[in-house]
C-alpha cells in the first residue's frame, strides 16, 4: 500500500504558522524538532488524523526563491481541501478564530464549501462533503 504521508507548506516562520495551524484551524502538532542544520522539523495534522492520514511539514522558506513561494504555492488556485464531518461547526469556530474567508459557504452537489486562506495567502476549500 502507498500513501502521501506529509505535505510540504513552505511558511516565513516555524512559530507563527505552528500558531496559526493549531489555534486558527485546531490542527494538532505532531512534531516539532531541531535538526543540525538550524532548521526545524515541524508536522501538524488536522483533527481527527490519526498516524495514517496525512500532514503538513511546515518548513521555514530558505534564500529568495523559496521565500517569493510563500503563500502563492499554487499560483492562486486553491491547493488544500480541509475536510469535515460538520462544517457550520468549523466555519463558525474558523470565524471566530479570525480565519479570512474568501466567500460564504455554498452548497455543491458535491457538499458544502468555502474557500479560505491561511496566514500567509495559500487558498484552502473547507469542504464538508455530501453524504
Amino acid at each position: 500500500m502507498s500513501r502521501i504521508a506529509l505535505v510540504t507548506l513552505v511558511v516565513d516562520d516555524y512559530d507563527e504558522a505552528i500558531r496559526f495551524y493549531t489555534e486558527a484551524l485546531g490542527f494538532r502538532l505532531v512534531e516539532d524538532a531541531a535538526r543540525p542544520d538550524g532548521s526545524r522539523w515541524v508536522v501538524v495534522t488536522p483533527p481527527g488524523v490519526d498516524g495514517s492520514g496525512t500532514g503538513l511539514l511546515l518548513a521555514r522558506a530558505k534564500g529568495e526563491d523559496q521565500g517569493a513561494r510563500v503563500g502563492d504555492q499554487t499560483g492562486g488556485r486553491v491547493g488544500f481541501f480541509l475536510h469535515t464531518d460538520d462544517f457550520a461547526r468549523d466555519h463558525a469556530r474558523m470565524l471566530a478564530a479570525g480565519v479570512t474567508f474568501l466567500e460564504e459557504p455554498r452548497h455543491e452537489p458535491y457538499g458544502s464549501v468555502a474557500v479560505f486562506q491561511d496566514l500567509y495567502g495559500n487558498r484552502w476549500d473547507l469542504l464538508q462533503p455530501a453524504a
